[in-house]
């Protein structure tokens, strides 16, 4: 017997209008530009089926040109606008991580401080990855600290500490993901897994900070580590 649909879920449609519509609201000329370059996708194939003489062949192969292109070009504008909406949110890196695919576990404000900087910590198969939000002159502190905490507990294990921000020396929301995925490789999978074992009796130092954390914000996947 096929399972119910959640009710509360939202069609492909509807999905699919939400994101336009946020596309819209980041960047007016965004649908525009995807209909044009799925437009423009389709004339130079059909121009090219008219000068070797395989119009319809070329008009079939240029309708599924045009649907890839336009929504390689409509996944990015998300992507850009998802990206737009988050910054400067409390919270908006742990959005950003929790988005990342593969054997990640990923933790937030496992660390905060009076100013709602946040540490948030990350394992996988670089080792440990702690995060922070926040002005580099306040967070690189809290960085230390943490990063001697977690060392009790991970010994011998690679720890690497990112500063997320639009500071100098800080990685921008956008390339995150990206710099993440970036690191080496130091673990296997069976000592990923022993890792995530010890951490997890790790307490966070300070409660959460006020105000609602963005959870709920959908990012794009980015690569997944193989």
């Amino acid at each position: 017997m096929a399972k119910s649909e959640d009710p509360e879920k939202p069609g492909r449609i509807k999905q699919l209008r939400m994101i336009a519509k946020i596309i819209k609201q980041a960047n007016p000329k965004g649908m525009p530009i995807v209909f044009l370059s799925a437009v423009g996708t389709l004339a130079v194939v059909v121009v090219i089926g008219l000068v070797t003489d395989y119009l319809w062949y070329s008009v079939f192969i240029g309708v599924l040109a045009a649907f890839t292109v336009g929504l390689v070009v409509f996944g990015q504008l998300a992507q850009k606008a998802q990206y737009s909406i988050l910054h400067g949110q409390t919270g908006a890196a742990a959005a950003v991580l929790e988005g990342m695919r593969g054997n990640w576990q990923v933790t937030p404000a496992i660390a905060v401080n009076r100013d709602q900087d946040l540490i948030h910590l990350v394992v996988g198969y670089p080792g440990v990855v702690l995060v922070s939000e926040g002005p580099g002159n306040r967070v690189a502190k809290m960085l230390a600290a943490e990063k001697k905490r977690v060392a009790r507990v991970v010994l011998g294990v690679e720890i690497y500490d990112i500063q997320c921000g639009d500071g100098e020396g800080q990685v921008p929301i956008s390339k995150l993901q990206r710099h993440i995925m970036k690191l080496p490789r130091n673990l296997k999978k069976p000592a990923v897994n022993e890792v995530k074992d010890r951490l997890r009796s790790l307490p966070r130092n300070m409660p959460m900070p006020k105000g609602p954390m963005p959870k709920g914000a959908r990012m794009p996947r980015g690569p997944k580590m193989r």
